[in-house]
């Protein structure tokens, strides 16, 4: 049977030890407040392959022809054609297409009779470094039609561009809403991983064994501290980015707070696991490290998943950093529905209840 007093003693005790600890003081105040400002400035994106999805209302030779050009650009990669905006809309939306193109039903005819036309390029301006190198591919190649049927046809084809979710392109909205992801992934992380590494190190390891406490118990008041903490600093840097930067917070801050804790308590497991099978914190420091690598580039960050091979592209739905971000950046930027949150968060639910169970039996075997 539980006992909550004994649980509540535990969290007592692991923030008094955390607070406590100049070193651990340090890291989970300055270091992520540090970071944030830092990466904010620093870090820079590129991006490899770009998908479109294409309302040809025109469906003309000429259309069809500036189509593919578009199609057979190396930079492009899969093309969606669709029949009405909603489609559009939501290929965007999902982030299935980085890029819309819309041509109207009087294109062509603009055209043949010399009078300038344009078509409609929508970018997800979610992504900025991408959506501003993806907007320059299409601006050039429809650009270049213009002119190659300029001499022929004396007409102008004009590209109007319309960024969703960040109008202005705002690349250090982009990075903001990661950095505020990943900062609260590492928190999480270090801190659960450190727990029980640190008892061990300590000596204190044998006491908790010998106490009234169960296992289960133990692993309650372990798993709570950190996340009080990490949501606590998620919180006061998601004020910051929205204050200092500017940042607009468009989302349910219900759905937000819902999402960091359900991402958070997926990270806890995979520290607990972490912490459980280390003896020393200098073994779990290195353990977090090599998790947090992998996970990172597979999380969509550095790299689009979708210009990942086949087999690394599965292997990101074990990954909850990318989940948690597509979260973060949804709903600060576009104020993701509900449905979209739950696409999300249930895989979440699911890595949570996987790795939480196999911390849980790793531990209990430790103390056998």
């Amino acid at each position: 049977m539980i006992n909550i007093n004994r649980i509540i003693a535990m969290i007592k005790k692991e923030l008094i030890t955390i607070w406590k600890d100049p070193k651990s003081r340090g890291f989970i105040i300055a270091f992520p407040l540090v970071q944030l400002l830092m990466f904010a400035f620093a870090v820079t994106m590129e991006v490899k392959n770009i998908d479109v999805t294409i309302i040809d209302r025109d469906n003309t030779q000429l259309s069809r022809e500036l189509i593919s050009r578009v199609t057979n650009s190396p930079q492009f990669r899969y093309v969606f054609y669709v029949d009405n905006e909603k489609d559009l809309k939501n290929n965007i939306d999902v982030q299935k297409s980085l890029l819309g193109l819309y041509i109207d039903n009087d294109f062509s005819q603009n055209i043949k009779r010399g009078k300038p036309t344009s078509v409609q390029v929508i970018v997800d301006g979610r992504q900025t470094n991408s959506a501003s190198i993806a907007n320059g591919y299409i601006t050039q190649i429809i650009n270049d039609f213009s002119n190659e049927i300029s001499p022929q046809k004396g007409a102008k084809i004009n590209p109007i561009v319309r960024n969703w979710y960040n109008p202005n392109l705002e690349y250090r909205w982009y990075v903001l809403s990661i950095l505020v992801a990943m900062l609260s992934v590492v928190v999480t992380l270090i801190l659960t991983a450190l727990s029980i590494a640190r008892e061990r190190e300590l000596g204190n390891f044998d006491q908790l064994i010998v106490s009234s406490l169960s296992s289960m118990e133990i692993l309650i008041g372990k798993t709570i501290p950190p996340m009080m903490i990490s949501m606590t600093l998620t919180i006061i840097m998601t004020i910051i980015v929205t204050t200092c930067f500017g940042m607009p917070f468009v989302g349910s801050v219900l759905l937000f707070l819902v999402a960091i804790f359900i991402s958070l308590l997926s990270i806890v497991g995979v520290g607990l696991f972490i912490s459980a099978i280390c003896n020393t914190q200098q073994q779990a420091i290195l353990s977090v490290m090599t998790f947090m690598m992998p996970a990172m580039l597979l999380s969509g960050f550095i790299s689009p998943i979708d210009n990942m091979p086949k087999v690394l592209q599965y292997i990101t739905y074990l990954d909850p950093i990318r989940f948690f971000m597509v979260l973060t950046r949804g709903i600060f930027l576009k104020g993701m529905g509900i449905v979209d949150v739950l696409l999300n968060v249930i895989p979440l639910i699911i890595i949570a209840i996987i790795t939480l169970t196999i911390a849980a039996r790793t531990f209990k075997r430790k103390l056998g």
